[in-house]
Protein backbone atom coordinates (compact mmCIF):
# COMPACT_ATOMS: atom_id res chain seq x y z
CA UNK A 1 0.00 0.00 0.00
CA UNK A 2 1.61 3.28 -1.08
CA UNK A 3 2.35 5.74 1.68
CA UNK A 4 0.03 8.66 2.11
CA UNK A 5 1.44 11.93 0.84
CA UNK A 6 2.65 14.22 3.58
CA UNK A 7 0.70 17.38 4.15
CA UNK A 8 2.79 20.45 3.73
CA UNK A 9 2.06 23.71 5.44
CA UNK A 10 1.76 26.62 3.11
CA UNK A 11 2.73 30.14 3.96
CA UNK A 12 -0.17 32.30 5.01
CA UNK A 13 -1.68 34.17 2.09
CA UNK A 14 -1.94 37.90 2.33
CA UNK A 15 -5.12 37.67 0.28
CA UNK A 16 -7.16 35.64 2.75
CA UNK A 17 -10.14 37.31 4.37
CA UNK A 18 -9.86 38.27 8.04
CA UNK A 19 -11.78 36.18 10.55
CA UNK A 20 -12.77 36.52 14.20
CA UNK A 21 -10.21 34.01 15.48
CA UNK A 22 -9.30 33.59 19.11
CA UNK A 23 -8.50 36.44 21.48
CA UNK A 24 -5.03 36.77 22.92
CA UNK A 25 -4.05 38.02 26.38
CA UNK A 26 -2.64 41.17 24.81
CA UNK A 27 -6.06 41.90 23.29
CA UNK A 28 -7.65 41.85 26.74
CA UNK A 29 -5.22 44.41 28.18
CA UNK A 30 -5.22 46.51 25.00
CA UNK A 31 -9.02 46.49 25.04
CA UNK A 32 -8.97 47.66 28.66
CA UNK A 33 -6.67 50.57 27.84
CA UNK A 34 -8.77 51.52 24.81
CA UNK A 35 -11.97 51.26 26.83
CA UNK A 36 -10.56 53.47 29.58
CA UNK A 37 -9.52 56.04 26.97
CA UNK A 38 -13.06 56.01 25.62
CA UNK A 39 -14.39 57.41 28.90
CA UNK A 40 -12.76 60.84 28.94
CA UNK A 41 -12.05 61.13 25.22
CA UNK A 42 -15.57 60.23 24.09
CA UNK A 43 -17.15 62.48 26.67
CA UNK A 44 -14.81 65.36 25.79
CA UNK A 45 -15.47 65.06 22.03
CA UNK A 46 -19.22 65.12 22.64
CA UNK A 47 -19.00 68.05 25.06
CA UNK A 48 -16.86 70.11 22.66
CA UNK A 49 -19.66 69.96 20.06
CA UNK A 50 -22.42 70.68 22.58
CA UNK A 51 -23.79 67.13 22.84
CA UNK A 52 -24.58 65.27 26.05
CA UNK A 53 -21.20 63.85 27.18
CA UNK A 54 -22.87 60.56 28.04
CA UNK A 55 -23.70 60.10 24.33
CA UNK A 56 -19.99 60.38 23.58
CA UNK A 57 -19.27 57.82 26.30
CA UNK A 58 -21.78 55.31 24.92
CA UNK A 59 -20.41 55.83 21.39
CA UNK A 60 -17.58 53.52 22.43
CA UNK A 61 -19.76 50.57 23.43
CA UNK A 62 -22.02 49.08 20.74
CA UNK A 63 -20.27 50.72 17.73
CA UNK A 64 -16.85 49.47 18.86
CA UNK A 65 -18.10 45.89 19.20
CA UNK A 66 -20.06 45.80 15.93
CA UNK A 67 -17.36 47.66 13.98
CA UNK A 68 -14.57 45.38 15.19
CA UNK A 69 -16.53 42.22 14.39
CA UNK A 70 -17.28 43.29 10.81
CA UNK A 71 -14.31 45.47 9.78
CA UNK A 72 -11.81 44.27 7.18
CA UNK A 73 -9.09 46.38 8.81
CA UNK A 74 -8.53 44.14 11.81
CA UNK A 75 -7.32 46.66 14.40
CA UNK A 76 -9.58 49.57 13.42
CA UNK A 77 -11.60 50.86 16.38
CA UNK A 78 -14.92 52.41 15.38
CA UNK A 79 -16.08 55.15 17.73
CA UNK A 80 -16.64 58.90 18.03
CA UNK A 81 -13.99 61.32 16.76
CA UNK A 82 -13.69 65.06 17.23
CA UNK A 83 -14.16 65.72 13.50
CA UNK A 84 -17.32 63.61 13.33
CA UNK A 85 -18.73 65.22 16.48
CA UNK A 86 -18.14 68.75 15.22
CA UNK A 87 -19.52 67.91 11.77
CA UNK A 88 -22.63 66.33 13.31
CA UNK A 89 -23.22 69.44 15.40
CA UNK A 90 -22.91 71.62 12.31
CA UNK A 91 -25.35 69.41 10.37
CA UNK A 92 -28.02 69.58 13.10
CA UNK A 93 -27.55 73.33 13.46
CA UNK A 94 -27.91 73.90 9.70
CA UNK A 95 -31.06 71.76 9.70
CA UNK A 96 -32.51 73.77 12.60
CA UNK A 97 -32.84 70.67 14.75
CA UNK A 98 -32.23 70.33 18.49
CA UNK A 99 -28.84 68.74 19.15
CA UNK A 100 -30.09 67.71 22.58
CA UNK A 101 -32.84 65.50 21.17
CA UNK A 102 -31.89 61.83 21.38
CA UNK A 103 -34.32 61.08 18.54
CA UNK A 104 -32.61 63.55 16.19
CA UNK A 105 -29.17 62.17 17.08
CA UNK A 106 -30.33 58.60 16.56
CA UNK A 107 -31.86 59.50 13.19
CA UNK A 108 -28.67 61.23 12.07
CA UNK A 109 -26.54 58.25 13.11
CA UNK A 110 -28.87 55.78 11.35
CA UNK A 111 -28.82 57.82 8.15
CA UNK A 112 -25.05 58.16 8.31
CA UNK A 113 -24.78 54.41 8.69
CA UNK A 114 -27.12 53.75 5.76
CA UNK A 115 -25.05 56.06 3.54
CA UNK A 116 -21.89 54.17 4.54
CA UNK A 117 -23.56 50.81 3.90
CA UNK A 118 -24.76 51.96 0.48
CA UNK A 119 -21.28 53.18 -0.44
CA UNK A 120 -19.85 49.83 0.61
CA UNK A 121 -22.44 47.85 -1.38
CA UNK A 122 -21.85 50.01 -4.47
CA UNK A 123 -18.10 49.48 -3.97
CA UNK A 124 -17.42 53.20 -4.00
CA UNK A 125 -14.26 52.60 -2.01
CA UNK A 126 -12.50 52.58 -5.37
CA UNK A 127 -12.87 56.35 -5.31
CA UNK A 128 -10.37 56.52 -2.45
CA UNK A 129 -7.86 54.55 -4.53
CA UNK A 130 -7.55 57.63 -6.71
CA UNK A 131 -6.36 59.63 -3.72
CA UNK A 132 -2.58 59.78 -3.99
CA UNK A 133 -0.16 58.66 -1.28
CA UNK A 134 1.08 62.25 -1.03
CA UNK A 135 -2.43 63.53 -0.31
CA UNK A 136 -3.16 60.73 2.19
CA UNK A 137 0.14 61.42 3.96
CA UNK A 138 -0.68 65.10 4.33
CA UNK A 139 -4.21 64.25 5.46
CA UNK A 140 -3.04 61.70 8.06
CA UNK A 141 -0.43 64.05 9.53
CA UNK A 142 -2.98 66.86 9.63
CA UNK A 143 -5.43 64.63 11.52
CA UNK A 144 -2.66 63.73 13.99
CA UNK A 145 -2.01 67.44 14.55
CA UNK A 146 -5.73 67.92 15.16
CA UNK A 147 -5.64 65.10 17.72
CA UNK A 148 -2.75 66.75 19.57
CA UNK A 149 -4.15 70.28 19.53
CA UNK A 150 -7.50 68.95 20.70
CA UNK A 151 -6.05 67.90 24.07
CA UNK A 152 -3.65 70.76 24.76
CA UNK A 153 -6.12 72.32 27.18
CA UNK A 154 -6.50 69.01 29.04
CA UNK A 155 -2.72 68.60 29.22
CA UNK A 156 -1.79 72.12 30.32
CA UNK A 157 -4.96 73.89 31.38
CA UNK A 158 -4.56 76.53 28.66
CA UNK A 159 -6.93 76.54 25.69
CA UNK A 160 -5.07 77.81 22.60
CA UNK A 161 -6.79 80.41 20.44
CA UNK A 162 -7.21 80.53 16.67
CA UNK A 163 -9.19 78.67 14.00
CA UNK A 164 -6.14 77.13 12.36
CA UNK A 165 -4.65 74.19 14.23
CA UNK A 166 -1.10 75.36 13.51
CA UNK A 167 -1.98 78.81 14.82
CA UNK A 168 -3.41 77.18 17.93
CA UNK A 169 -0.20 75.21 18.36
CA UNK A 170 1.85 78.39 18.05
CA UNK A 171 -0.44 80.27 20.43
CA UNK A 172 -0.07 77.44 22.95
CA UNK A 173 3.72 77.63 22.79
CA UNK A 174 3.78 81.43 23.00
CA UNK A 175 1.54 81.44 26.08
CA UNK A 176 3.61 78.96 28.04
CA UNK A 177 3.30 81.29 31.01
CA UNK A 178 -0.46 80.67 31.04
CA UNK A 179 -0.11 76.94 31.46
CA UNK A 180 -1.42 75.62 34.77
CA UNK A 181 1.44 74.18 36.76
CA UNK A 182 -0.44 71.22 38.27
CA UNK A 183 -1.95 70.12 34.94
CA UNK A 184 1.35 70.53 33.08
CA UNK A 185 3.31 68.58 35.70
CA UNK A 186 0.69 65.82 35.66
CA UNK A 187 0.78 65.52 31.86
CA UNK A 188 4.60 65.63 31.88
CA UNK A 189 4.74 62.92 34.52
CA UNK A 190 2.35 60.82 32.44
CA UNK A 191 4.58 61.09 29.36
CA UNK A 192 7.67 60.34 31.48
CA UNK A 193 6.13 57.21 33.06
CA UNK A 194 4.99 56.06 29.63
CA UNK A 195 8.51 56.56 28.24
CA UNK A 196 10.08 54.58 31.08
CA UNK A 197 7.60 51.72 30.70
CA UNK A 198 7.91 51.81 26.92
CA UNK A 199 11.69 51.48 27.19
CA UNK A 200 11.22 48.09 28.85
CA UNK A 201 10.47 45.59 26.10
CA UNK A 202 8.19 43.42 28.23
CA UNK A 203 6.16 46.44 29.34
CA UNK A 204 5.94 48.14 25.96
CA UNK A 205 2.48 46.83 25.12
CA UNK A 206 0.97 48.01 28.41
CA UNK A 207 2.95 51.23 28.76
CA UNK A 208 -0.15 53.38 28.24
CA UNK A 209 -2.09 51.51 30.90
CA UNK A 210 0.83 51.68 33.34
CA UNK A 211 1.15 55.43 32.86
CA UNK A 212 -2.59 55.94 33.31
CA UNK A 213 -2.80 53.85 36.51
CA UNK A 214 0.42 55.11 38.13
CA UNK A 215 -0.13 58.82 37.56
CA UNK A 216 -3.86 58.67 38.32
CA UNK A 217 -3.07 56.93 41.62
CA UNK A 218 -0.40 59.50 42.43
CA UNK A 219 -2.78 62.38 41.74
CA UNK A 220 -5.40 60.79 43.99
CA UNK A 221 -2.85 60.21 46.76
CA UNK A 222 -1.34 63.70 46.59
CA UNK A 223 -4.63 65.47 46.15
CA UNK A 224 -3.34 67.52 43.22
CA UNK A 225 -5.95 70.00 42.09
CA UNK A 226 -6.38 69.07 38.45
CA UNK A 227 -9.55 68.54 36.42
CA UNK A 228 -11.01 65.04 36.56
CA UNK A 229 -13.33 63.18 34.25
CA UNK A 230 -16.17 63.92 36.65
CA UNK A 231 -15.71 67.58 35.75
CA UNK A 232 -17.10 66.87 32.28
CA UNK A 233 -20.20 64.97 33.40
CA UNK A 234 -21.40 62.28 35.77
CA UNK A 235 -21.00 58.75 34.44
CA UNK A 236 -24.23 56.80 34.95
CA UNK A 237 -23.87 53.32 36.41
CA UNK A 238 -26.02 51.83 33.67
CA UNK A 239 -25.75 50.36 30.18
CA UNK A 240 -26.98 52.36 27.15
CA UNK A 241 -30.72 51.97 26.62
CA UNK A 242 -32.73 51.72 23.42
CA UNK A 243 -33.36 55.00 21.61
CA UNK A 244 -35.85 55.30 18.76
CA UNK A 245 -34.92 57.55 15.81
CA UNK A 246 -37.17 60.52 15.06
CA UNK A 247 -38.19 59.77 11.46
CA UNK A 248 -39.67 63.24 11.00
CA UNK A 249 -36.09 64.57 10.85
CA UNK A 250 -35.23 62.37 7.85
CA UNK A 251 -35.73 64.92 5.03
CA UNK A 252 -33.75 67.56 6.92
CA UNK A 253 -30.69 65.38 7.52
CA UNK A 254 -30.11 63.58 4.22
CA UNK A 255 -27.42 65.92 2.89
CA UNK A 256 -25.80 66.22 6.30
CA UNK A 257 -25.61 62.45 6.69
CA UNK A 258 -23.66 62.26 3.44
CA UNK A 259 -21.23 64.91 4.71
CA UNK A 260 -20.64 63.07 7.99
CA UNK A 261 -20.17 59.78 6.13
CA UNK A 262 -17.55 61.33 3.85
CA UNK A 263 -15.67 62.84 6.80
CA UNK A 264 -15.76 59.58 8.75
CA UNK A 265 -14.75 57.41 5.80
CA UNK A 266 -11.92 59.76 4.82
CA UNK A 267 -10.58 59.60 8.37
CA UNK A 268 -10.83 55.82 8.43
CA UNK A 269 -9.18 55.49 5.02
CA UNK A 270 -5.86 56.45 6.59
CA UNK A 271 -6.03 53.63 9.15
CA UNK A 272 -5.45 50.63 6.88
CA UNK A 273 -2.19 51.99 5.35
CA UNK A 274 -0.98 53.06 8.80
CA UNK A 275 -1.99 49.90 10.68
CA UNK A 276 -1.69 46.80 8.45
CA UNK A 277 -3.53 43.64 9.51
CA UNK A 278 -1.29 41.57 11.84
CA UNK A 279 -2.85 38.31 10.63
CA UNK A 280 -1.67 38.91 7.06
CA UNK A 281 -5.19 39.38 5.67
CA UNK A 282 -5.93 42.12 3.22
CA UNK A 283 -7.94 45.17 4.16
CA UNK A 284 -10.87 46.29 2.05
CA UNK A 285 -12.04 49.88 1.88
CA UNK A 286 -15.52 48.74 0.81
CA UNK A 287 -15.63 46.22 3.66
CA UNK A 288 -14.63 48.95 6.11
CA UNK A 289 -17.35 51.22 4.67
CA UNK A 290 -19.96 48.54 5.37
CA UNK A 291 -18.55 47.81 8.84
CA UNK A 292 -18.73 51.46 9.88
CA UNK A 293 -22.24 51.64 8.46
CA UNK A 294 -23.34 48.66 10.53
CA UNK A 295 -21.70 50.17 13.61
CA UNK A 296 -23.60 53.44 13.10
CA UNK A 297 -26.99 51.79 12.56
CA UNK A 298 -26.56 49.51 15.59
CA UNK A 299 -25.06 52.20 17.83
CA UNK A 300 -27.74 54.74 16.92
CA UNK A 301 -30.32 52.56 18.64
CA UNK A 302 -28.30 52.61 21.87
CA UNK A 303 -27.52 56.28 22.57
CA UNK A 304 -24.53 56.65 20.24
CA UNK A 305 -23.55 59.67 18.18
CA UNK A 306 -22.42 59.12 14.56
CA UNK A 307 -19.12 57.23 14.56
CA UNK A 308 -16.31 56.14 12.26
CA UNK A 309 -12.90 54.55 12.27
CA UNK A 310 -10.83 56.46 14.84
CA UNK A 311 -7.15 56.94 14.07
CA UNK A 312 -6.39 58.07 17.63
CA UNK A 313 -8.29 55.23 19.34
CA UNK A 314 -6.76 52.72 16.92
CA UNK A 315 -3.36 54.19 17.75
CA UNK A 316 -4.07 53.70 21.46
CA UNK A 317 -5.03 50.08 20.82
CA UNK A 318 -1.92 49.39 18.77
CA UNK A 319 0.35 51.09 21.30
CA UNK A 320 -1.25 49.01 24.04
CA UNK A 321 -0.39 45.77 22.22
CA UNK A 322 -3.47 44.95 20.11
CA UNK A 323 -3.06 41.72 18.12
CA UNK A 324 -6.49 40.84 16.74
CA UNK A 325 -9.92 42.37 16.15
CA UNK A 326 -10.82 41.20 19.66
CA UNK A 327 -9.13 44.34 21.00
CA UNK A 328 -11.96 46.50 19.66
CA UNK A 329 -14.56 44.04 20.90
CA UNK A 330 -13.01 43.98 24.36
CA UNK A 331 -12.78 47.78 24.40
CA UNK A 332 -16.56 48.01 24.07
CA UNK A 333 -17.16 45.23 26.60
CA UNK A 334 -14.66 46.69 29.08
CA UNK A 335 -16.22 50.13 28.72
CA UNK A 336 -19.67 48.70 29.40
CA UNK A 337 -18.37 46.79 32.44
CA UNK A 338 -16.52 49.84 33.80
CA UNK A 339 -19.55 52.08 33.37
CA UNK A 340 -21.78 49.50 35.02
CA UNK A 341 -19.55 48.69 37.99
CA UNK A 342 -16.82 51.28 38.41
CA UNK A 343 -18.33 54.54 37.20
CA UNK A 344 -17.31 56.53 40.33
CA UNK A 345 -13.71 55.28 40.00
CA UNK A 346 -13.55 56.08 36.29
CA UNK A 347 -14.70 59.60 37.09
CA UNK A 348 -11.46 60.07 39.09
CA UNK A 349 -9.15 59.76 36.05
CA UNK A 350 -7.34 63.14 35.67
CA UNK A 351 -7.85 64.90 32.37
CA UNK A 352 -4.11 65.88 32.14
CA UNK A 353 -3.29 62.16 32.19
CA UNK A 354 -5.54 61.60 29.19
CA UNK A 355 -4.14 64.70 27.52
CA UNK A 356 -0.56 63.53 27.98
CA UNK A 357 -1.26 60.06 26.63
CA UNK A 358 -3.19 61.40 23.62
CA UNK A 359 -0.20 63.63 22.84
CA UNK A 360 1.95 60.50 22.95
CA UNK A 361 -0.44 58.71 20.58
CA UNK A 362 -0.60 61.66 18.17
CA UNK A 363 3.18 62.00 18.18
CA UNK A 364 3.59 58.29 17.45
CA UNK A 365 1.17 58.62 14.53
CA UNK A 366 3.26 61.45 13.09
CA UNK A 367 6.48 59.53 13.70
CA UNK A 368 5.01 56.54 11.87
CA UNK A 369 4.42 58.75 8.82
CA UNK A 370 7.99 60.08 8.67
CA UNK A 371 9.10 57.40 6.12
CA UNK A 372 6.15 58.32 3.90
CA UNK A 373 6.97 62.02 4.23
CA UNK A 374 10.57 61.38 3.21
CA UNK A 375 9.42 59.26 0.27
CA UNK A 376 7.09 61.99 -0.96
CA UNK A 377 9.79 64.64 -0.57
CA UNK A 378 12.15 62.54 -2.71
CA UNK A 379 9.53 61.72 -5.35
CA UNK A 380 8.72 65.02 -7.04
CA UNK A 381 8.01 68.69 -6.27
CA UNK A 382 4.40 68.16 -7.38
CA UNK A 383 3.87 65.37 -4.84
CA UNK A 384 5.51 67.48 -2.13
CA UNK A 385 3.23 70.41 -2.94
CA UNK A 386 0.16 68.14 -2.86
CA UNK A 387 1.16 66.75 0.54
CA UNK A 388 1.78 70.22 1.98
CA UNK A 389 -1.46 71.65 0.58
CA UNK A 390 -3.54 68.79 1.97
CA UNK A 391 -1.84 69.07 5.37
CA UNK A 392 -2.53 72.82 5.54
CA UNK A 393 -6.14 72.32 4.42
CA UNK A 394 -6.69 69.69 7.11
CA UNK A 395 -5.47 72.09 9.79
CA UNK A 396 -7.41 75.08 8.45
CA UNK A 397 -10.66 74.00 6.77
CA UNK A 398 -13.61 71.97 8.00
CA UNK A 399 -12.69 68.36 7.48
CA UNK A 400 -15.32 67.66 4.83
CA UNK A 401 -13.91 70.53 2.76
CA UNK A 402 -10.36 69.28 3.28
CA UNK A 403 -11.43 65.85 2.01
CA UNK A 404 -12.91 67.34 -1.17
CA UNK A 405 -9.84 69.51 -1.70
CA UNK A 406 -7.59 66.48 -1.24
CA UNK A 407 -9.56 64.57 -3.88
CA UNK A 408 -9.27 67.48 -6.32
CA UNK A 409 -5.53 67.80 -5.64
CA UNK A 410 -5.11 64.06 -6.24
CA UNK A 411 -6.92 64.34 -9.57
CA UNK A 412 -4.81 67.29 -10.67
CA UNK A 413 -1.64 65.51 -9.56
CA UNK A 414 -2.63 62.42 -11.53
CA UNK A 415 -3.35 64.46 -14.65
CA UNK A 416 -0.05 66.33 -14.39
CA UNK A 417 1.99 63.17 -13.86
CA UNK A 418 0.16 61.27 -16.61
CA UNK A 419 0.77 64.09 -19.06
CA UNK A 420 4.46 64.27 -18.16
CA UNK A 421 5.05 60.52 -18.34
CA UNK A 422 3.26 59.83 -21.64
CA UNK A 423 5.56 59.45 -24.62
CA UNK A 424 6.21 57.96 -28.03
CA UNK A 425 9.18 55.64 -28.44
CA UNK A 426 10.66 54.30 -31.65
CA UNK A 427 11.03 50.50 -31.77
CA UNK A 428 14.03 49.27 -33.76
CA UNK A 429 14.93 45.62 -34.51
CA UNK A 430 18.00 44.54 -32.53
CA UNK A 431 18.37 41.04 -34.02
CA UNK A 432 17.28 37.62 -32.74
CA UNK A 433 13.69 38.84 -32.66
CA UNK A 434 14.47 41.50 -30.06
CA UNK A 435 13.61 45.17 -30.21
CA UNK A 436 15.31 48.22 -28.77
CA UNK A 437 13.84 51.63 -28.00
CA UNK A 438 15.00 55.02 -29.24
CA UNK A 439 13.62 58.56 -29.45
CA UNK A 440 11.21 59.08 -32.35
CA UNK A 441 12.86 60.43 -35.53
CA UNK A 442 12.14 63.98 -36.60
CA UNK A 443 11.01 62.75 -40.02
CA UNK A 444 9.92 59.43 -41.45
CA UNK A 445 12.17 57.73 -44.00
CA UNK A 446 10.64 57.69 -47.50
CA UNK A 447 9.65 54.23 -48.60
CA UNK A 448 10.46 52.70 -45.19
CA UNK A 449 8.54 51.43 -42.17
CA UNK A 450 8.87 53.22 -38.82
CA UNK A 451 7.48 51.65 -35.64
CA UNK A 452 6.40 53.84 -32.73
CA UNK A 453 5.15 52.59 -29.36
CA UNK A 454 2.59 54.71 -27.50
CA UNK A 455 2.83 54.74 -23.70
CA UNK A 456 0.15 56.80 -22.01
CA UNK A 457 -3.47 56.95 -20.85
CA UNK A 458 -4.99 59.04 -23.65
CA UNK A 459 -5.45 62.01 -21.34
CA UNK A 460 -6.21 65.12 -23.36
CA UNK A 461 -3.44 67.02 -21.54
CA UNK A 462 -0.78 64.65 -22.89
CA UNK A 463 -1.75 64.98 -26.56
CA UNK A 464 0.18 68.23 -27.28
CA UNK A 465 3.37 66.48 -26.14
CA UNK A 466 2.54 63.49 -28.33
CA UNK A 467 1.84 65.81 -31.25
CA UNK A 468 5.24 67.52 -30.87
CA UNK A 469 7.14 64.21 -30.87
CA UNK A 470 5.29 62.81 -33.91
CA UNK A 471 7.64 62.48 -36.93
CA UNK A 472 7.01 64.56 -40.03
CA UNK A 473 5.49 62.54 -42.92
CA UNK A 474 7.40 61.45 -46.02
CA UNK A 475 6.57 60.04 -49.44
CA UNK A 476 5.82 56.31 -49.35
CA UNK A 477 6.56 56.03 -45.62
CA UNK A 478 4.50 53.79 -43.36
CA UNK A 479 4.11 54.52 -39.64
CA UNK A 480 3.10 51.57 -37.46
CA UNK A 481 1.76 52.83 -34.12
CA UNK A 482 1.65 50.21 -31.36
CA UNK A 483 -1.29 51.08 -29.08
CA UNK A 484 -1.42 48.07 -26.76
CA UNK A 485 -1.57 50.40 -23.70
CA UNK A 486 -4.20 52.72 -25.14
CA UNK A 487 -7.25 52.61 -22.79
CA UNK A 488 -10.44 50.86 -23.83
CA UNK A 489 -12.19 54.23 -23.76
CA UNK A 490 -9.74 56.77 -25.16
CA UNK A 491 -10.41 60.48 -25.10
CA UNK A 492 -12.18 61.92 -28.11
CA UNK A 493 -9.15 64.18 -28.58
CA UNK A 494 -7.00 61.07 -29.15
CA UNK A 495 -9.33 59.88 -31.93
CA UNK A 496 -9.17 63.32 -33.54
CA UNK A 497 -5.36 63.33 -33.30
CA UNK A 498 -5.05 59.91 -34.96
CA UNK A 499 -7.43 60.97 -37.72
CA UNK A 500 -5.41 64.15 -38.35
CA UNK A 501 -2.08 62.31 -38.40
CA UNK A 502 -3.50 59.74 -40.80
CA UNK A 503 -4.60 62.56 -43.11
CA UNK A 504 -1.13 64.17 -42.97
CA UNK A 505 0.50 60.87 -43.90
CA UNK A 506 -2.01 60.24 -46.69
CA UNK A 507 -1.50 63.67 -48.23
CA UNK A 508 2.27 63.08 -48.21
CA UNK A 509 1.84 59.69 -49.84
CA UNK A 510 2.26 57.70 -46.62
CA UNK A 511 0.17 55.35 -44.52
CA UNK A 512 -0.76 54.83 -40.83
CA UNK A 513 -1.33 51.41 -39.24
CA UNK A 514 -2.54 50.83 -35.67
CA UNK A 515 -1.20 47.61 -34.09
CA UNK A 516 -2.29 45.79 -30.91
CA UNK A 517 -5.80 47.27 -30.77
CA UNK A 518 -7.81 45.72 -27.92
CA UNK A 519 -11.41 44.58 -28.76
CA UNK A 520 -13.21 47.36 -26.80
CA UNK A 521 -10.98 49.95 -28.42
CA UNK A 522 -11.52 48.36 -31.84
CA UNK A 523 -15.28 48.82 -31.45
CA UNK A 524 -14.84 52.50 -30.57
CA UNK A 525 -12.44 53.03 -33.48
CA UNK A 526 -15.00 51.44 -35.80
CA UNK A 527 -17.97 53.34 -34.36
CA UNK A 528 -16.18 56.69 -34.75
CA UNK A 529 -15.36 55.93 -38.39
CA UNK A 530 -11.61 55.87 -37.83
CA UNK A 531 -11.27 52.28 -39.08
CA UNK A 532 -12.83 53.16 -42.41
CA UNK A 533 -10.84 56.37 -42.56
CA UNK A 534 -7.52 54.52 -42.15
CA UNK A 535 -8.39 51.96 -44.79
CA UNK A 536 -8.55 48.19 -45.08
CA UNK A 537 -6.11 46.29 -42.85
CA UNK A 538 -4.90 49.44 -41.07
CA UNK A 539 -6.28 48.33 -37.69
CA UNK A 540 -4.50 45.19 -36.45
CA UNK A 541 -6.25 43.64 -33.41
CA UNK A 542 -4.40 42.45 -30.33
CA UNK A 543 -3.62 38.76 -29.98
CA UNK A 544 -2.39 36.45 -27.25
CA UNK A 545 1.26 37.12 -28.12
CA UNK A 546 3.04 40.36 -27.35
CA UNK A 547 4.63 40.96 -30.76
CA UNK A 548 2.08 39.09 -32.87
CA UNK A 549 0.13 42.22 -33.88
CA UNK A 550 3.39 44.05 -34.64
CA UNK A 551 4.57 41.27 -36.96
CA UNK A 552 1.22 41.36 -38.75
CA UNK A 553 1.40 45.13 -39.07
CA UNK A 554 4.95 44.94 -40.48
CA UNK A 555 3.84 42.45 -43.16
CA UNK A 556 0.94 44.72 -44.06
CA UNK A 557 3.27 47.71 -44.15
CA UNK A 558 5.73 45.94 -46.47
CA UNK A 559 2.84 44.93 -48.72
CA UNK A 560 1.57 48.51 -48.81
CA UNK A 561 5.03 49.87 -49.70
CA UNK A 562 5.45 47.28 -52.46
CA UNK A 563 2.05 48.12 -53.89
CA UNK A 564 2.83 51.84 -53.64
CA UNK A 565 6.10 51.39 -55.57
CA UNK A 566 4.44 49.34 -58.32
CA UNK A 567 1.53 51.71 -58.71
CA UNK A 568 1.56 53.59 -62.04
CA UNK A 569 2.66 57.19 -61.83
CA UNK A 570 -0.12 59.72 -62.19
CA UNK A 571 -0.39 61.28 -65.69
CA UNK A 572 1.37 64.60 -66.26
CA UNK A 573 -0.96 67.57 -66.34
Amino acid sequence: MPPKPRKTRTAPSRLRRPHLGRPRPADVSAGLVTGLFSIPEGMAYAAIAGFNPVAGLFSGVVPAVVGSITARTVLMVTTLTSAISLTAQSVLADAGLDAGSSGNIAMLAVMTGLVMLLMGVLRLGVVLSFVSNAVMTGFSVGIAVQIITGVLKDATGYKPQGHNKLVQLGDWVVHVGSWELAATLTATATVAVWALAHAVKRLRTVALLIAMVVVSSAVAALGTGVELVEGIADIPSALPHFTAPDWSAFPHLLGGAVSIALVALAQAAGIAPTVPNPDGSRSSVNGDFAAQGAANVAGALFQSLPVGGSLSRTGVAVSAGARTRWTGIFSGLWLAAIVLTLAPLAERIPMPVIGGLIIVVGTELIAGKIPDIRLVLKTSPLSTAAMALTFLATTELPLQQAVILGAVVSLLLYCAQAARQSRLLALEPAGDGRWSTAPPPDRLTPGQVTVLDYNGVSLFAELPRMDRSWPAPAEGAVLVLVVRTLPDVPSSAMIKLLRRKADELHHAGGHLILAGVQPPLARIVADTGLTEHLGHGAVVPATGTLFGPLETALRDADAWIAAHRNAPAPPSP
